[in-house]
């Protein structure tokens, strides 16, 4: 193989694993597809679509926070892990979600050892840092 084929070859592998590893730190960290989306019926943020990309709602308030497109997803785990802390708590095998006075809201069952797993890590144990 001829030097100039070999460069080739070589910038072209090297700018495929950068994209590669850009694309993975641009994703946010994944998730529990049953116990996330039952657990976020009970979110006060959604994701609003406007023109540019999305908006991220306070249902309580109204508040709408406007993060560039990069960071939306990052920054919509943020306010829900902060969320969680307060408003979340595992019991025996049960998630347990709580409303504004301290009530129970609804209590989601777990079902495997990594759905508990993942609930500590995303909701409770990112706070205890």
């Amino acid at each position: 193989m001829s030097i100039k084929k070999a460069l080739i070859f070589g910038f072209f592998t090297a700018f495929l694993i950068l994209g590669v590893v850009s694309m993975k730190r641009a994703m946010p960290d994944a998730k529990e597809n049953r116990i996330y989306a039952a657990i976020k019926v009970y979110s006060p943020y959604i994701l609003e679509k406007k023109i540019g990309g999305l908006y991220i709602v306070d249902k309580r308030t109204g508040e709408k926070e406007s993060p560039s497109s990069k960071e939306v997803f990052f920054r919509l785990d943020e306010l829900e892990q902060n969320w969680g802390k307060d408003y979340i708590r595992i019991e025996n095998n049960d998630v347990i979600v709580l409303g504004e006075n301290n009530q129970t809201v609804a209590r989601i069952f777990l079902e495997t050892e990594k759905e508990r797993a993942w609930v500590q890590r995303f909701y409770i144990d990112k706070h205890a840092r």
